[in-house]
């Protein structure tokens, strides 16, 4: 049985930073291509970033491209996604989602996804 639980979110003034969390199980972990998406109220779920197992350099949306990092550790089986300079429109719920193809898709397609978890930038 899957199970990706995120953790990590919460409320961080404009300019701060978060750390995002994504423990996996009941999968192969390295040969999976890993990302981020959010999904704001009255919003379509967005792809944020990615990392695939085959390709090694990361893929971003352009609006985190430089404030956002996404990482993994393959011996805990965790995908981090390091989020600074944080701005308010990035508040959402944020989802981990894992696939098995070898590309980085940016559709909200993925085989597998997290229970999410908030992250609100507001002062």
């Amino acid at each position: 049985q899957v199970q990706l639980v995120e953790s990590g979110g919460g409320l961080v003034q404009p300019g701060g930073s978060l750390r995002l969390s994504c423990a996996a199980s009941g999968l192969s972990f390295s040969y999976m291509t890993w990302a981020w998406f959010r999904q704001a109220p009255g919003k379509e779920r967005e792809f944020v970033a990615g990392v695939s197992w085959s390709v090694g350099t990361p893929y971003y949306t352009a609006s985190v491209k430089g404030r956002f990092t996404i990482s993994r550790d393959n011996a805990k089986s965790t995908v981090f996604l390091q989020m600074n300079s944080l701005k308010p429109e990035d508040t959402a719920v944020y989802y981990c989602a894992a696939d098995s193809r070898t590309v980085i898709p940016t559709k909200p397609r993925y085989d597998d996804w997290g229970q999410g978890t908030q992250v609100t930038v507001s002062s």
